[in-house]
């Protein structure tokens, strides 16, 4: 053990927050917007000398300054973090780091699940599992209901913030034009509606539709909350790398399942998903696989989105909603049982995300 004290940084700690963010910035390091723990190794003058995060199962801001580089010290973080994360019952973890680390954390017991390579921006997706990923794919090829034989498989993913008539059609339109449809549904918690809801709302939207199976997307396919953006250069270099890196993981998915094709929403409006969009048009059909932009649908002139969906719930606009929606998300949401997940959307300064 060195000679530094471990503790952990309270969001209150207007001092030692302030610390670890000269410690992040002196290293190149932003602090991620998504943290929910936060340790630092202090010297006796009380200066930071090392700093790691968490967020949900995720390591993230691991800086170690570079006048104390070779003591050991990320192990020690490292080693606290994974200790705290098993205390509050999350056994199976993840980091992003960048390329240059990733032997590092390799010997700290973390494994490689895909990689991107790039001049400043490359980045290593780990996890403390050594067959955590071949497990999941076995699991998926396993548990898929038995779908119509063919060779033309496709897959959406989706989020599903909620379930819309723009999401229907866009399965509708991707379940007509393929043999079977593989629809993963982004499990990660941090929407205003909850992934149970979500799932289901999903699940009875397209129940007539008989060559679909419905995945949980796991810890694998990668969410913007869950994607870090503390060693990227700006948010472009944060939305690329992630977007290559969830594909990585997705033409790995795409291969054990025999998936052909991927089926997104086009969005003019979206920064995001512009850039996404055209990354996946770039590169999918390097691995054989097709990407299939599909204009959004409309009603009024208008395109269906779930940010206008969860704008029309937080102004109680029942008429509007039922043009929006299909009938069993609208009946949901017309229930009582909807009532908490309508003040959450209620309490919420702005459900128009980015």
């Amino acid at each position: 053990m060195s000679d530094y004290t471990m503790r952990r940084v309270h969001p209150s700690d207007r001092r030692g927050n302030a610390a670890v963010d000269r410690l992040l910035a002196g290293e190149g390091i932003r602090r991620d917007a998504n943290l929910d723990y936060t340790c630092a190794l202090f010297d006796e003058e009380l200066n930071v000398v090392a700093t790691g995060s968490c967020f949900g199962n995720t390591l993230r801001c691991l800086a170690v300054s570079h006048e104390h580089q070779g003591e050991g010290l990320m192990n020690e973080i490292v080693t606290h973090l994974v200790q705290f994360q098993f205390e509050r019952g999350s056994h199976h973890l993840f980091l992003y780091t960048k390329c240059s680390a990733a032997k590092f954390f390799r010997d700290l017991g973390f494994y490689e699940i895909v990689r991107i390579e790039g001049e400043g921006n490359g980045v290593v997706f780990m996890e403390n599992r050594r067959t955590g990923f071949a497990d999941y794919l076995k699991a998926l090829g396993e548990s898929q209901p038995t779908l119509p034989s063919g060779d033309a498989s496709c897959a959406v993913v989706m989020n599903a913030n909620p379930f819309t008539l723009g999401h229907q059609y866009l399965v509708e339109r991707a379940s007509a034009e393929n043999d079977a449809v593989h629809l993963f549904v982004l499990s990660e918690d941090a929407s205003l509606v909850p992934f149970s809801v979500r799932k289901r709302l999903v699940l009875e939207g397209t129940r007539h539709l008989g060559n679909v199976a419905v995945h949980d997307s796991g810890p694998y396919i990668i969410s913007g909350a869950t994607f870090p953006s503390y060693f990227q250069r700006d948010e472009t270099a944060v939305i690329e790398s992630h977007a290559r890196l969830d594909l990585a993981v997705f033409v790995k998915i795409a291969a054990a399942l025999g998936i052909r094709a991927r089926y997104v929403g086009e969005e003019p409006r979206s920064l995001v998903t512009g850039i996404y969009n055209q990354i996946m048009a770039e590169e999918l059909p390097e691995h054989g696989i097709r990407c299939e932009i599909i204009s959004r649908k409309e009603t009024g002139g208008e395109v269906i989105s779930a940010s206008t969906v969860r704008q029309t719930i937080k102004a109680g606009d029942r008429e509007r909603l039922r043009a929006l929606v299909p009938q069993s998300t609208y009946d949901y949401f017309t229930s009582g049982e909807a009532r908490p997940v309508i003040e959450r959307i209620r309490a919420e300064d702005n459900v128009v995300h980015y």
